[in-house]
This record gives structure tokens, C-alpha cells and sequence, in this order.
């Protein structure tokens, strides 16, 4: 439960984003960001090929071919895939700018640099996902097989970016997810189970062309019901805190601190 002290000032939930997107966006974004992954996964994963050529796609440097294949072999689903991640990134960042104003009364500079790490992040995001719909446009105009031979021919310059910006702002949301955990944990926003829970969100792959595996699919189906829905719901109840929980509360001992959810 959040549990905010009497030395403690409320969240400022009139800036951005506001409480009813801030509230909306952190139970919409990450069931879209959890759909995006798991229609991902069926597109390679859901029958369409055989377990010989899911190990021959296992054995290259790179998840792209099969990626491409996946598109090729069903592209309405590929297609939506795309853009359901793309849009639970995007709705992830007013989702992480409404946690950190929860988490900004009590750890101001953590709640302020990791939202901003993470915004970084996920919109580096948005380069691997324009990067993805052109190579699934020339699986369209060249075929699957020269596609996928020109793609890879140059996936090291297109996975970096140009002049590494992209690869660069992918780390924010490594960096950025650490510092709000830690934020949200020493605020009391987040247990410590909840807590590492949105870690492991944290540590999902960035980059082009890249596969969902069935642990990424759980970890992001748990973050969204656990961790981003429960808070989203509060945030558009309330704009204040609990007094209740105000007048009741004692500081946790650092047993039951480490051991909450």
C-alpha cells in the first residue's frame, strides 16, 4: 500500500501529464507494450514454422532474419505487433512521468533523472521501430530473401544509428528504470517485490529486429497488472494523499521494508 508520512508534501498531480492521462496512460500503456510482445512472439512462435526452421533462425548472429521471415509469412500480425509496442512506448513515457510524481515528493532527484533517462529511452525506440517497418517494407517491394540479405548486410549500422544516438539513448532506460525503482522504494510508492518487478521490466531488449520471448511476455504481463494498473487506478481516484493512512502510519522498520510487496 502507498503510505505517505506527515512530513511528507502530496504529489503535485496538476502538471504534466495531469492526473486522468498520468492515471490513464500507466494502466493503457503497458497492456499495449504487453500486446505488442506477445502478438511479436506469436508471429515467429505461434505454428507458421517448423522446429527445424526455428533452430536454423536460433543459429544466426542476429534475430532479423527470422523477424523477417515472420513478417513475410504473416504481416497482418507482424504489422499490428509493431504498432502496439510502438504505442505502449510512446504512452509509457506520460506513464513514467506520473509515476515519478509520485515518487518526487519524498526522492525528488531520483524521480526527476530517471523519468528523464527513461523518456530518453523509449524514444530511441521509436528509431528501432521506423528501422523495422522499412525492412518489413522491403520484404514487400524486393522479396523475403534479398530483404533480408540487404538488411543484413547492414544491421550494424541500422541496429547503432546514426552517429550512435539512438544505441546511446537506449541505455537511458536501463539507467533511468534503476534510479525510479530506487526512488519509488525508498518513497514507499513501491514494496520491495513490486519494486524488483519493475526492474525486470527495465531489463527488456532494445534494438532492431528483435525477438519476444515468453519470459519477456510475463514480465511485462505482471509489471502491467502489479505494478503500472494498481498505481494507475489510485492516481485517478485520488490527487491527494490518504490522510487516513497519513494519521495512522509509523515509518517501517527495515525488515518489513525489505520484505513488502
Amino acid at each position: 500500500m502507498t503510505t505517505f508520512h506527515k512530513t511528507d508534501r502530496a504529489p503535485d498531480l496538476s502538471g504534466f501529464p495531469g492526473r486522468r492521462i498520468g492515471g490513464a496512460a500507466l494502466i493503457a500503456a503497458p497492456l499495449l507494450w504487453c500486446a505488442g510482445l506477445f502478438l511479436r512472439y506469436l508471429a515467429l512462435r505461434g505454428g507458421a514454422f517448423t522446429e527445424a526452421e526455428l533452430r536454423a533462425f536460433e543459429a544466426q548472429p542476429f534475430m532479423a532474419p527470422s523477424q523477417l521471415a515472420a513478417y513475410a509469412e504473416s504481416p497482418l500480425l507482424a504489422t499490428a505487433a509493431q504498432a502496439l509496442f510502438a504505442s505502449g512506448a510512446m504512452l509509457l513515457v506520460l506513464a513514467f512521468a506520473a509515476l515519478a510524481r509520485l515518487v518526487a515528493p519524498r526522492s525528488p532527484r531520483l524521480a526527476t533523472t530517471g523519468a528523464a533517462l527513461i523518456a530518453l529511452g523509449l524514444l530511441g525506440r521509436m528509431y528501432s521501430v521506423g528501422v523495422d517497418a522499412t525492412a518489413f517494407a522491403l520484404v514487400d517491394d524486393l522479396g523475403l530473401g534479398p530483404a533480408t540479405a540487404t538488411v543484413s548486410a547492414a544491421y550494424a549500422d541500422l541496429a547503432y544509428g546514426p552517429w550512435r544516438v539512438p544505441v546511446t539513448a537506449y541505455f537511458g532506460q536501463y539507467a533511468g528504470v534503476l534510479l525510479l525503482a530506487v526512488g519509488a522504494h525508498r518513497s514507499e510508492v513501491l514494496g520491495t517485490g513490486r519494486t524488483v518487478l519493475l526492474l525486470l521490466w527495465g531489463v527488456l531488449w532494445t534494438g532492431v529486429l528483435k525477438e519476444a520471448t515468453l519470459f519477456d511476455c510475463a514480465v511485462a504481463a505482471a509489471a502491467a497488472g502489479l505494478v503500472f494498473a494498481p498505481l494507475g487506478v489510485r492516481v485517478l481516484r485520488r490527487a491527494a494523499p490518504d490522510r487516513a493512512a497519513e494519521r495512522s502510519g509509523a515509518p517501517a522498520n527495515t525488515w518489513s521494508r525489505l520484505l513488502s510487496w
